[in-house]
């Protein structure tokens, strides 16, 4: 049995968006298991509005790309410019993958020190995986988008 690379990426997306609902339900510990950093950890722990809307927003973004790729499997009607989309998804994922990988070890900006260079890792790969999914599913249906 063959998986569509878009259905994978898709399930991907939906996971990632369920997980941040998840670290709002979580709270202050979740955040910081997951490597937020301190700041939205300590928004969190205040029950600050910040927090919540930021991750509610991840979460949302992290749907709708679940939403197009399954668009582009076939699973939910094709919405328009949807091959455009999925290759804007695409790059993000992958900038961001190898970006967050070169930033971990070549950086001292104070923003990339916030998180240990574990969570810049973990993520980063997650992210590259996530984006060749994209990609994949991508090349295999452009004719078809």
């Amino acid at each position: 049995m063959k998986i569509d690379a878009l259905v994978l990426a898709g399930v991907f997306d939906f996971s990632a968006a369920f997980l941040h609902i998840g670290v709002i339900i979580g709270g202050a510990p979740w955040y910081r298991f997951f490597g937020a950093g301190e700041a939205m950890a300590a928004l969190a722990e205040r029950r600050a509005i910040k927090a919540t809307l930021i991750t509610s927003f991840i979460a949302l973004v992290l749907f709708i790309w679940g939403v197009l790729a399954w668009s582009a499997a076939g699973i939910f009607p094709a919405v328009p410019f949807l091959k455009y989309a999925l290759l804007l998804i695409t790059a993000v994922y992958l900038i961001r993958g190898i970006g967050g990988l070169l930033a971990a070890f070549f950086s001292d900006h104070h923003i990339i020190k916030k998180n240990s260079t574990s969570f810049w890792v973990i993520s980063s790969v997650v992210c590259i995986i996530f984006g060749l999914a994209h990609l994949i599913g991508l090349l295999n249906k452009w004719p078809t988008i």
